[in-house]
């Protein structure tokens, strides 16, 4: 087997730093900004190579990018979080290859390959199991106004390609062609995304406002730990969140009890109904609370329920959760896994999903709730606020992942989703984080971890269409557009010899490309390649990023 050279090596390392980039855009870290800079180091280290060179690198990206951000999942150990670590980097992968392909039939540009990564995006958010949208660049810019204005255009989907065509149109200019006019080129582009993120935040619409919503939401875990034998016998949970609802003083409207809160079926569990019932006459209030319960008609199978209680303490309403966590909440293909995977048994029944959205009217507003792992999905959150919900209220439980910087993603995607659809996002967690999101994407009313408390808090619902929830995943259709036109015109057009990698050879080519996008060689072996494709004279292009 041939050893890799430096040049190959540096790559490797540049593919690796872009992926360190991009973690610390997303919390804990949360330094938004890297991501208009992160993917440099990888657009620069794969220009002028092969398909198959340019998806490894981006492999290398992903991998170290998604190890950073789903840190949390090594909660689960390593069978868990390889697996899951290959093929979440694997589209990255794919990206790549598409987009070192396109370069050798000379079809590149920033806009091609900004549109072939959210297209990536897209796919993975979908297929399989449902889809994993917990790693889109987009939403690094949480914080950052004008990319939530972008988002309520197009979606995280808008705010990713932006970012991306940045990054591409960045890497022109450090490692591209030194021509006035292929500099002027970039420029245009970079101004371009700059006046489309501006003319997002001029011209975006302030929702309208319609009511106010008094909450109270009962943060009531402070276990950083799984709960002891004595701790579930004497129901914790409940009891916890029971006593914090007592200390209840202003007037609510609704109590929201978190994800989990409750360790019986409040239907049914004559003690999990009786207290809930009683806090809703005693505060004369709504009442959310949320179970694991046995589902119909036998309880084999387990289901993720709300249950909405009315003032007077009856049942009005549930919700089942229909968007389920795959190996979390069921486990695909369980026969064939079960006796290699012994993990496998912490999940002992799979969950049933629902198929009904959960919108219901309180106190004159219409709430629609979401359970943990559903607000992460931008398309499946829309049909919510199209169907007429006003507050969206996201009840969850990510106590599994104790101190991690899971929950701080988590609130993170609550302000796109908010920015997206023009509507408050409540955020109930068991252990926390809990927080009210407005509907700019503003967080407010923040709890830390593991804190036992209450959020009293007046929440301002909102009508009216953003062009996200009017025209829906315009973004990514478009994308798709651009990659079928650019992959059509590629498949029209003669091979362009890639790169040759002296330093495979040699081992001391560097990583910068030469003037024409190649490694830097001796003149010689430049009239020696040209010889061997006369054609790359006139028609190789100026950038593969």
């Amino acid at each position: 087997m041939t050893r890799p050279g430096r040049a190959t090596l540096a790559r490797l390392g540049a593919a690796a730093a872009a992926g360190v980039l991009l973690g610390l855009s997303r919390p804990p870290a949360d330094i938004g900004w890297l991501a208009c800079i992160g993917l440099v180091p990888l657009f620069v280290a794969w220009r002028g190579q092969s398909a198959r060179a340019t998806a490894g690198y981006a492999f290398t990206a992903g991998v170290v990018y998604y190890t950073i951000v789903c840190s949390w999942v090594w909660y689960f150990g390593a069978v868990a979080v390889v697996p899951f670590i290959l093929a979440v980097a694997g589209y990255w992968a794919l990206a790549g290859a598409v987009i070192g392909w396109l370069s050798t039939r000379r079809v590149s540009s920033p806009w091609i390959t900004a549109a072939v990564w959210v297209s990536a995006d897209a796919l993975v958010a979908r297929f399989p199991l449902g889809g994993f949208s917990w790693g889109e660049l987009g939403y690094s810019f949480h914080d950052l106004a004008p990319a939530r204005a972008a988002a309520s255009v197009g979606g995280v989907t808008l705010v990713t390609y932006l970012a991306v065509a940045l990054n591409a149109l960045i890497a022109d200019l450090v490692a591209g062609e030194r021509s006035a006019r292929s500099r002027a080129r970039a420029n245009a582009g970079i101004a371009i995304v700059v006046v489309a993120v501006v003319g997002a935040t001029i011209t975006r619409a302030e929702p309208h406002a319609v009511s106010t919503l008094r909450v109270a939401l009962v943060q009531g875990n402070d276990k950083d730990r799984d709960l002891t034998d004595a701790e579930l016998a004497a129901r914790y949970l409940p009891n916890s969140h029971f006593d914090l609802a007592r200390r209840i003083t202003d007037p609510v409207d609704l109590i929201v009890f978190p994800e989990s809160s409750m360790d019986g079926d409040p239907r049914t569990d004559p003690f999990i109904h009786d207290h809930l019932a009683a806090i809703a006459r005693q505060h004369q209030a709504w009442v959310l609370a949320n179970a694991t319960v046995d589902a119909p008609p036998d309880g084999h199978r387990a289901a993720n329920l709300d249950v909405l209680y009315a003032p007077d303490g009856t049942v009005a309403g549930t919700y089942l959760k229909h968007h389920l966590v795959p190996f979390g909440e069921y486990v695909p293909l369980r026969a064939e896994l079960q006796g290699w995977i012994s993990e496998l048994d912490k999940v002992p029944r799979d969950f049933e999903p629902g198929n009904t959205r959960g919108i219901f009217p309180v106190a004159g507003t219409k709430i629609g709730t979401l359970i943990c792992f559903e607000s992460a999905f931008g398309y499946q959150v829309r049909p919510v606020v199209r169907a007429g919900a006003q507050i969206l209220v996201v009840s969850t439980n990510n106590r599994s992942y104790r101190r991690s910087g899971n929950s701080a993603q988590h609130l993170a995607i609550g302000q796109m989703r908010a920015a997206e659809t023009g509507r408050p996002v409540i955020q109930a967690a068991i252990s926390g984080i809990t927080a009210v999101i407005d509907a700019d994407g503003v967080v407010h009313d923040q709890t830390r971890l593991f804190d036992r408390t209450v959020v009293e808090t007046a929440v301002t619902a909102t009508s009216g269409e953003t062009p996200y929830v009017r025209y829906g995943e315009w973004a990514t259709i478009a994308a798709l557009i651009v990659v079928a036109i650019a992959a059509g015109v590629a498949l029209t057009r003669r091979r362009r010899m890639p790169s040759v990698d002296l330093a495979t050879e040699h081992d001391t080519a560097p990583i910068a490309p030469s003037l024409a996008g190649y490694d830097a060689e001796g003149a010689a072996g430049a009239v020696a390649r040209e010889s061997r494709n006369p054609e790359s004279r006139s028609q190789e292009p100026s950038s593969q990023a």
